[in-house]
Protein backbone atom coordinates (compact mmCIF):
# COMPACT_ATOMS: atom_id res chain seq x y z
CA UNK A 1 0.00 0.00 0.00
CA UNK A 2 2.76 2.58 1.06
CA UNK A 3 4.54 1.54 -2.29
CA UNK A 4 1.55 2.35 -4.65
CA UNK A 5 1.04 5.78 -2.68
CA UNK A 6 4.92 6.56 -3.61
CA UNK A 7 4.49 5.83 -6.94
CA UNK A 8 1.47 8.16 -7.06
CA UNK A 9 3.25 11.20 -5.45
CA UNK A 10 6.37 10.76 -7.41
CA UNK A 11 3.61 11.15 -10.81
CA UNK A 12 2.48 14.48 -9.06
CA UNK A 13 5.64 16.10 -8.57
CA UNK A 14 6.37 15.34 -11.55
CA UNK A 15 3.38 16.78 -13.33
CA UNK A 16 3.34 19.89 -10.78
CA UNK A 17 7.38 20.21 -12.03
CA UNK A 18 5.92 20.36 -15.78
CA UNK A 19 3.48 23.02 -14.76
CA UNK A 20 5.95 24.79 -13.31
CA UNK A 21 8.21 25.20 -16.31
CA UNK A 22 5.37 26.36 -18.57
CA UNK A 23 3.85 28.85 -15.81
CA UNK A 24 7.95 30.20 -15.32
CA UNK A 25 8.17 30.42 -19.09
CA UNK A 26 4.63 32.63 -19.15
CA UNK A 27 6.08 34.99 -16.87
CA UNK A 28 9.09 35.59 -18.12
CA UNK A 29 7.66 36.19 -21.62
CA UNK A 30 5.28 38.70 -20.05
CA UNK A 31 8.13 40.39 -18.13
CA UNK A 32 9.61 41.08 -21.97
CA UNK A 33 6.38 42.41 -23.28
CA UNK A 34 5.80 44.85 -20.16
CA UNK A 35 8.97 46.81 -21.86
CA UNK A 36 8.01 46.71 -25.30
CA UNK A 37 3.82 47.68 -23.94
CA UNK A 38 5.57 50.31 -22.04
CA UNK A 39 7.62 51.74 -24.54
CA UNK A 40 4.73 52.07 -27.27
CA UNK A 41 2.60 53.58 -24.32
CA UNK A 42 5.36 56.83 -24.31
CA UNK A 43 6.12 56.60 -28.00
CA UNK A 44 2.28 57.44 -28.37
CA UNK A 45 1.80 60.12 -25.76
CA UNK A 46 3.44 63.20 -27.41
CA UNK A 47 0.90 62.75 -30.59
CA UNK A 48 -1.72 62.74 -28.44
CA UNK A 49 -0.88 65.58 -26.35
CA UNK A 50 -0.24 67.60 -29.32
CA UNK A 51 -3.22 66.61 -31.35
CA UNK A 52 -4.78 67.82 -27.99
CA UNK A 53 -3.24 71.60 -28.19
CA UNK A 54 -4.43 71.24 -32.03
CA UNK A 55 -8.26 71.14 -30.59
CA UNK A 56 -7.57 73.66 -27.73
CA UNK A 57 -6.63 76.15 -30.19
CA UNK A 58 -9.56 75.06 -32.48
CA UNK A 59 -11.95 75.70 -29.32
CA UNK A 60 -10.39 78.75 -28.28
CA UNK A 61 -11.21 80.06 -31.99
CA UNK A 62 -14.93 79.31 -31.18
CA UNK A 63 -15.15 75.69 -32.75
CA UNK A 64 -16.11 73.62 -30.16
CA UNK A 65 -19.46 74.91 -30.11
CA UNK A 66 -20.21 73.30 -33.66
CA UNK A 67 -18.91 69.56 -33.57
CA UNK A 68 -21.57 67.14 -32.82
CA UNK A 69 -18.55 64.75 -30.89
CA UNK A 70 -18.39 67.66 -28.31
CA UNK A 71 -22.16 68.67 -27.60
CA UNK A 72 -24.19 66.75 -24.80
CA UNK A 73 -27.17 65.50 -26.06
CA UNK A 74 -30.49 66.98 -23.74
CA UNK A 75 -31.71 63.65 -23.24
CA UNK A 76 -29.80 60.37 -22.83
CA UNK A 77 -32.06 57.64 -23.47
CA UNK A 78 -28.84 54.91 -24.62
CA UNK A 79 -25.72 54.56 -23.02
CA UNK A 80 -23.26 52.74 -24.92
CA UNK A 81 -20.00 50.77 -23.25
CA UNK A 82 -16.46 50.38 -25.41
CA UNK A 83 -15.10 47.10 -23.06
CA UNK A 84 -12.09 46.89 -23.32
CA UNK A 85 -10.36 42.94 -22.11
CA UNK A 86 -8.04 40.57 -23.01
CA UNK A 87 -8.10 37.84 -25.72
CA UNK A 88 -6.66 34.90 -23.08
CA UNK A 89 -6.90 34.27 -19.47
CA UNK A 90 -4.10 33.09 -17.02
CA UNK A 91 -4.14 36.97 -16.08
CA UNK A 92 -5.20 36.53 -12.46
CA UNK A 93 -8.28 39.14 -11.93
CA UNK A 94 -7.03 41.66 -15.19
CA UNK A 95 -10.49 40.53 -17.11
CA UNK A 96 -13.30 40.26 -14.30
CA UNK A 97 -12.10 43.38 -13.15
CA UNK A 98 -12.68 45.08 -15.91
CA UNK A 99 -15.90 43.78 -16.71
CA UNK A 100 -17.33 43.76 -13.15
CA UNK A 101 -16.97 47.52 -13.17
CA UNK A 102 -18.76 47.98 -16.71
CA UNK A 103 -21.30 45.77 -15.80
CA UNK A 104 -22.00 47.93 -12.18
CA UNK A 105 -22.11 50.73 -14.00
CA UNK A 106 -24.51 48.86 -16.55
CA UNK A 107 -27.11 47.79 -14.15
CA UNK A 108 -26.88 51.65 -12.81
CA UNK A 109 -28.10 52.63 -15.62
CA UNK A 110 -30.66 50.19 -16.05
CA UNK A 111 -31.75 50.90 -12.64
CA UNK A 112 -32.89 54.84 -14.21
CA UNK A 113 -34.59 53.30 -16.90
CA UNK A 114 -31.75 53.91 -19.62
CA UNK A 115 -31.05 50.91 -22.46
CA UNK A 116 -27.58 49.93 -23.30
CA UNK A 117 -25.74 49.37 -25.85
CA UNK A 118 -22.63 46.93 -25.77
CA UNK A 119 -19.32 47.42 -28.18
CA UNK A 120 -16.68 44.47 -27.10
CA UNK A 121 -12.98 44.79 -27.57
CA UNK A 122 -11.60 41.30 -26.67
CA UNK A 123 -12.62 37.73 -26.20
CA UNK A 124 -13.33 37.18 -22.48
CA UNK A 125 -15.74 40.05 -22.70
CA UNK A 126 -17.74 38.72 -25.23
CA UNK A 127 -17.83 35.79 -23.83
CA UNK A 128 -18.77 37.02 -20.36
CA UNK A 129 -21.86 38.93 -21.50
CA UNK A 130 -22.84 36.79 -24.23
CA UNK A 131 -23.09 33.18 -22.05
CA UNK A 132 -25.43 35.91 -19.33
CA UNK A 133 -27.78 36.96 -22.02
CA UNK A 134 -26.85 40.57 -22.79
CA UNK A 135 -27.33 42.27 -26.10
CA UNK A 136 -23.78 42.65 -28.10
CA UNK A 137 -23.88 45.60 -30.73
CA UNK A 138 -20.26 45.22 -31.69
CA UNK A 139 -17.36 42.91 -30.81
CA UNK A 140 -13.51 43.48 -31.74
CA UNK A 141 -10.76 40.61 -31.07
CA UNK A 142 -7.69 39.10 -32.02
CA UNK A 143 -4.79 42.40 -30.96
CA UNK A 144 -5.93 42.59 -27.04
CA UNK A 145 -2.05 42.13 -26.37
CA UNK A 146 -0.28 44.13 -29.43
CA UNK A 147 -2.87 46.61 -30.80
CA UNK A 148 -2.30 48.56 -33.76
CA UNK A 149 -3.39 52.35 -33.98
CA UNK A 150 -5.41 50.82 -36.80
CA UNK A 151 -7.29 48.61 -34.65
CA UNK A 152 -8.33 51.92 -32.73
CA UNK A 153 -9.53 53.45 -36.11
CA UNK A 154 -12.14 50.28 -36.86
CA UNK A 155 -13.42 50.52 -33.17
CA UNK A 156 -13.28 54.38 -32.74
CA UNK A 157 -15.23 54.69 -36.19
CA UNK A 158 -18.29 52.11 -35.10
CA UNK A 159 -18.59 53.93 -31.85
CA UNK A 160 -18.91 57.48 -33.63
CA UNK A 161 -21.05 56.43 -35.89
CA UNK A 162 -23.52 55.06 -33.45
CA UNK A 163 -22.85 57.84 -31.49
CA UNK A 164 -23.89 60.23 -34.87
CA UNK A 165 -26.67 58.43 -36.08
CA UNK A 166 -28.39 58.48 -32.87
CA UNK A 167 -28.79 55.19 -31.28
CA UNK A 168 -26.25 55.93 -28.72
CA UNK A 169 -26.24 59.11 -26.47
CA UNK A 170 -23.96 59.16 -24.32
CA UNK A 171 -20.48 56.26 -24.36
CA UNK A 172 -18.44 55.04 -21.23
CA UNK A 173 -14.93 53.33 -22.03
CA UNK A 174 -13.86 50.75 -19.72
CA UNK A 175 -10.35 49.75 -19.12
CA UNK A 176 -7.40 48.57 -17.46
CA UNK A 177 -5.15 52.53 -16.82
CA UNK A 178 -1.36 51.27 -16.86
CA UNK A 179 0.55 53.22 -13.86
CA UNK A 180 2.96 51.09 -13.50
CA UNK A 181 4.34 47.30 -12.93
CA UNK A 182 2.92 47.03 -9.83
CA UNK A 183 0.20 49.34 -10.06
CA UNK A 184 -2.86 48.99 -12.39
CA UNK A 185 -6.40 50.59 -12.65
CA UNK A 186 -10.04 49.70 -13.35
CA UNK A 187 -11.49 53.13 -15.17
CA UNK A 188 -14.35 53.88 -16.56
CA UNK A 189 -14.62 57.46 -17.92
CA UNK A 190 -16.96 59.49 -20.36
CA UNK A 191 -15.66 58.77 -23.47
CA UNK A 192 -18.32 60.46 -25.69
CA UNK A 193 -19.35 63.19 -25.93
CA UNK A 194 -15.24 64.88 -25.78
CA UNK A 195 -15.16 66.40 -22.54
CA UNK A 196 -15.08 70.04 -23.93
CA UNK A 197 -13.49 71.78 -20.53
CA UNK A 198 -10.45 69.52 -20.70
CA UNK A 199 -10.23 70.21 -24.39
CA UNK A 200 -10.11 73.78 -24.01
CA UNK A 201 -8.30 74.31 -20.52
CA UNK A 202 -4.98 76.18 -20.92
CA UNK A 203 -2.36 74.16 -21.75
CA UNK A 204 0.12 77.12 -20.16
CA UNK A 205 -0.34 80.04 -17.94
CA UNK A 206 1.91 81.51 -19.91
CA UNK A 207 1.08 83.64 -23.48
CA UNK A 208 -0.79 81.42 -26.54
CA UNK A 209 -0.13 81.79 -29.65
CA UNK A 210 -2.33 83.53 -32.16
CA UNK A 211 -3.37 81.62 -34.83
CA UNK A 212 -4.92 82.13 -38.02
CA UNK A 213 -6.87 79.07 -39.58
CA UNK A 214 -7.06 78.33 -43.12
CA UNK A 215 -10.22 76.84 -43.68
CA UNK A 216 -12.21 77.82 -41.71
CA UNK A 217 -11.59 76.67 -37.71
CA UNK A 218 -14.95 74.09 -37.96
CA UNK A 219 -14.00 72.56 -40.74
CA UNK A 220 -10.69 71.72 -39.36
CA UNK A 221 -12.35 70.54 -35.85
CA UNK A 222 -14.48 68.16 -37.84
CA UNK A 223 -10.96 66.70 -39.52
CA UNK A 224 -9.04 66.63 -36.15
CA UNK A 225 -11.95 65.22 -33.53
CA UNK A 226 -11.80 62.07 -35.01
CA UNK A 227 -8.52 61.52 -34.80
CA UNK A 228 -8.51 62.63 -31.62
CA UNK A 229 -11.36 60.38 -30.46
CA UNK A 230 -8.51 57.18 -31.93
CA UNK A 231 -6.05 58.42 -30.46
CA UNK A 232 -7.72 58.28 -27.36
CA UNK A 233 -9.32 54.81 -27.95
CA UNK A 234 -5.30 53.93 -29.03
CA UNK A 235 -3.65 55.25 -25.62
CA UNK A 236 -6.28 52.87 -24.09
CA UNK A 237 -5.86 50.10 -25.98
CA UNK A 238 -2.26 50.42 -24.87
CA UNK A 239 -2.58 50.89 -21.48
CA UNK A 240 -4.80 47.79 -21.31
CA UNK A 241 -2.46 45.35 -23.12
CA UNK A 242 0.26 46.77 -20.48
CA UNK A 243 -1.78 46.27 -17.92
CA UNK A 244 -2.42 42.54 -19.57
CA UNK A 245 1.12 41.86 -19.46
CA UNK A 246 1.63 43.18 -15.88
CA UNK A 247 -1.16 41.15 -14.45
CA UNK A 248 -0.11 38.10 -16.28
CA UNK A 249 3.60 38.26 -15.34
CA UNK A 250 2.01 38.53 -11.92
CA UNK A 251 -0.01 35.59 -12.32
CA UNK A 252 2.55 33.41 -13.28
CA UNK A 253 5.04 34.34 -10.77
CA UNK A 254 2.16 33.51 -8.36
CA UNK A 255 1.64 30.31 -10.05
CA UNK A 256 4.81 28.45 -9.68
CA UNK A 257 5.48 30.19 -6.46
CA UNK A 258 2.99 28.27 -5.27
CA UNK A 259 3.94 25.24 -7.70
CA UNK A 260 7.29 25.14 -5.76
CA UNK A 261 5.06 24.93 -2.55
CA UNK A 262 3.05 22.13 -3.62
CA UNK A 263 5.89 20.21 -4.91
CA UNK A 264 7.69 20.68 -1.30
CA UNK A 265 4.81 19.27 0.38
CA UNK A 266 4.24 16.24 -2.12
CA UNK A 267 8.15 15.55 -1.59
CA UNK A 268 7.61 15.21 2.13
CA UNK A 269 4.36 13.12 1.92
CA UNK A 270 6.70 10.82 -0.58
CA UNK A 271 9.30 10.75 1.89
CA UNK A 272 6.89 9.86 4.89
CA UNK A 273 5.24 7.25 2.73
CA UNK A 274 8.82 5.81 1.75
CA UNK A 275 9.65 5.42 5.00
CA UNK A 276 6.21 4.02 6.66
CA UNK A 277 7.18 1.59 3.45
CA UNK A 278 10.56 0.77 4.93
CA UNK A 279 9.03 0.77 8.36
CA UNK A 280 6.39 -1.83 7.29
CA UNK A 281 9.27 -4.48 5.53
CA UNK A 282 11.54 -4.18 8.43
CA UNK A 283 8.59 -5.21 11.12
CA UNK A 284 7.75 -7.79 8.43
CA UNK A 285 11.72 -9.31 8.36
CA UNK A 286 12.04 -9.02 11.95
CA UNK A 287 8.06 -11.10 12.17
CA UNK A 288 9.83 -13.60 9.89
CA UNK A 289 12.82 -13.82 11.52
CA UNK A 290 11.02 -14.29 15.13
CA UNK A 291 8.75 -16.88 13.62
CA UNK A 292 11.69 -18.86 12.34
CA UNK A 293 13.57 -18.96 15.70
CA UNK A 294 10.33 -19.69 17.35
CA UNK A 295 9.90 -22.52 14.74
CA UNK A 296 13.37 -23.40 15.78
CA UNK A 297 13.16 -23.08 19.50
CA UNK A 298 9.86 -25.91 18.84
CA UNK A 299 12.22 -28.58 16.81
CA UNK A 300 14.64 -28.17 19.88
CA UNK A 301 11.93 -29.04 22.34
CA UNK A 302 10.53 -32.00 20.63
CA UNK A 303 14.28 -33.34 20.03
CA UNK A 304 15.11 -32.43 24.11
CA UNK A 305 11.85 -34.74 24.75
CA UNK A 306 12.72 -37.39 22.52
CA UNK A 307 16.41 -37.84 24.26
CA UNK A 308 14.68 -37.71 27.90
CA UNK A 309 12.81 -40.89 26.34
CA UNK A 310 15.71 -42.43 24.73
CA UNK A 311 14.21 -42.44 21.32
CA UNK A 312 17.08 -40.64 19.97
CA UNK A 313 19.91 -43.51 20.30
CA UNK A 314 17.48 -46.56 19.15
CA UNK A 315 17.99 -47.60 15.72
CA UNK A 316 14.78 -45.84 13.41
CA UNK A 317 13.79 -49.85 12.08
CA UNK A 318 13.92 -51.02 15.71
CA UNK A 319 11.80 -48.26 16.83
CA UNK A 320 9.56 -48.82 13.73
CA UNK A 321 9.89 -52.77 14.89
CA UNK A 322 9.51 -52.13 18.77
CA UNK A 323 6.48 -49.90 17.85
CA UNK A 324 5.05 -52.50 15.46
CA UNK A 325 5.09 -55.56 18.20
CA UNK A 326 3.99 -53.53 20.80
CA UNK A 327 0.68 -52.81 19.02
CA UNK A 328 0.08 -56.66 17.70
CA UNK A 329 0.38 -57.58 21.13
Amino acid sequence: MAGGQERILRRRIKSVQSTKKITKAMELIAASRIVKAQARVAAARPYSDQITEVIRNLAAAGAASSNPLLVPRDEVRTVGYVVVTADRGLAGGYNSNVIRAAERDLQARRAEGKEYSLILVGKKAANYFRFRGYTIDAQFAGFSDAPTYENAREVAREVMQRYRDGSIDHVELAYTQFRSVATQRVEVRRFLPLEAAAITEAASTGPQADYEFEPAPGAILDEIVPRYVESRLFAAFLDAAASEHAARQRAMKSATDNADELIKVLVRQMNRARQDSITTEIIEIASGAEALAAAKGGVDLLRDRLVDQDFLGTDPTNLYQSRRTATTE
